[in-house]
């Protein structure tokens, strides 16, 4: 099973909270533990939909179980099992997408080819957010991942022996902080009912999804050049 990251098991903590009525610190979140049962993973912004899902549903037969020793809890305690799994059977009749759009500055020296970001604008349709601050660092890091991928990653491969001759991160490109300029994160509140138990949306791969394409578009208008083949190297420009 695919291990979690932090932000991920503070969203679920934040979610069995919000589900049982109680504070973060009386929930105590196992994930990721060989001893519990087989799961799915947590990539393809999968994790939070599911999981978070299955939280809820769980966490409303206990308050139902609850109700049934009249509020009070039993002695040796109350185990609850739950789960959640398959498409929303709304599927087939209503759209359950994230959506996003990407806006960037590009400038371009007419001497060197070399290509610069200094702004840009992000605004998302993510379902409901549930972390305000992860999400928004998500948002981030995934269209900073979209501008490394439109001007600095490259694999290069020996056609020889079929080596990649860039195997390392001296070698790799990747953006830094110095590449990545002023950018704005927003989103829209938006509610659907319909997606989840929670009207939740993946937003793993949405920040990253569109950006590099944006990158290219305002290439394109500011230098009449049409470049299809990432990354957008200084070189291209005198091509």
């Amino acid at each position: 099973m695919q291990l979690p990251g932090g932000r991920e098991v503070k969203r679920q903590a934040q979610i069995a909270a919000d589900a049982l009525g109680v504070g973060m610190d009386a929930v105590e979140l196992r994930i990721g533990d060989s001893a519990l049962p087989q799961a799915g993973g947590a990539g393809g912004s999968t994790g939070l939909a599911s999981w978070g899902s299955a939280i809820v549903l769980t966490a409303r037969e206990l308050h139902r179980r609850l109700a049934a020793y009249g509020g009070q809890l039993p002695p040796d305690g109350v185990i609850v099992d739950g789960g959640a799994g398959g498409p929303s059977p709304h599927a087939e009749a209503y759209s359950m997408h994230s959506f996003g759009a990407h806006f960037v500055e590009v400038r371009v020296d007419a001497d060197t080819g070399e290509v610069r970001v200094p702004r840009a604008s992000s605004v998302y349709a993510a379902g409901r957010i549930v972390n305000a601050t992860t999400a928004r660092s998500q948002f981030l890091g995934g269209f900073c991942m979209g501008l490394s991928m439109a001007l600095h990653e490259e694999s290069v491969q020996d056609e020889r022996f079929g080596h990649y001759a860039n195997h390392d991160l001296a070698e790799y490109h990747i953006a830094t902080n110095a590449d990545v300029g002023e950018i704005d994160i927003s989103w829209l509140d938006e509610e659907d009912p319909l997606v989840n138990e929670l009207g939740l949306k993946g937003i793993g791969e949405l920040g990253i999804v569109g950006a590099a394409a944006a990158v290219a578009n305002g290439y394109w208008h500011a230098t009449g050049r049409r470049v299809r083949d990432l990354p957008i190297t200084p070189d291209k420009f005198f091509r």
